[in-house]
């Protein structure tokens, strides 16, 4: 069994076994243990878009709130690429190897997992060595589609990709869901 704490009313998480899930209704904040967690608190607030966001300051502490959870339960964490929590929280960058609480992070991209999108992630991950993870997939090419068009690309520019909605910018892929409810399993917290 493993936890999906801050998860959409209408996550992925829900429809797979031996997942629980704990979504605003049920107040992730209020998780206990004693499973290991795959923590998707809101990003919004931390960022490389934060200077548009609309969060306010308990929105944003749930991200916190989720690097406890990691710390005490084991498990994965998934945030931006280049997510202003790592520094905020002293967490360590992708490529810097296992800090003193048994925590690594990688740099990935959820259009490998099926995404429509782009989109570079990070994943902190505490319990399990980075030589237990599953493989992971790699697909080489340009995804159909973007997160956002603020870099100024217009119709009529060959460059230009639509955006992906609101919901498929939020929602896990399900390749991805599965991939970090494996990694989970393997995590433990450390001692």
């Amino acid at each position: 069994m493993v936890a999906a704490l801050f998860v959409r009313a209408d996550s992925i998480y829900k429809t797979i076994e031996g997942v629980d899930t704990w979504d605003v209704v049920r107040d992730a904040r209020k998780y206990a243990g004693p499973h290991p967690v795959i923590c998707h608190p809101p990003c919004r607030c931390w960022g490389t878009l934060r200077a548009f966001a609309k969060g306010d300051d308990e929105e944003k502490n749930l991200a916190v709130l989720a690097v406890e959870f990691l710390r005490r339960w084991g498990g994965v964490l998934e945030h931006p690429y280049r997510s202003t929590l790592w520094t905020a929280c002293g967490l360590p960058r992708p490529g810097q190897g296992m800090d003193r609480y048994g925590r690594f992070a990688i740099d990935l991209d959820q259009h490998w997992f099926g995404h429509r999108a782009q989109k570079r992630t990070w994943v902190l991950i505490s319990g399990c060595q980075i030589t237990q993870l599953p493989p992971l997939p790699f697909a080489i090419g340009q995804a159909p589609r973007v997160i956002t068009n603020v870099h100024g690309l217009r119709k009529g520019d060959p460059r230009y990709r639509k955006e992906v909605t609101k919901r498929e910018r939020e929602a896990t892929p399900p390749a991805f869901a599965a991939w970090l409810v494996a990694v989970a399993k393997l995590c433990r917290p450390k001692s």
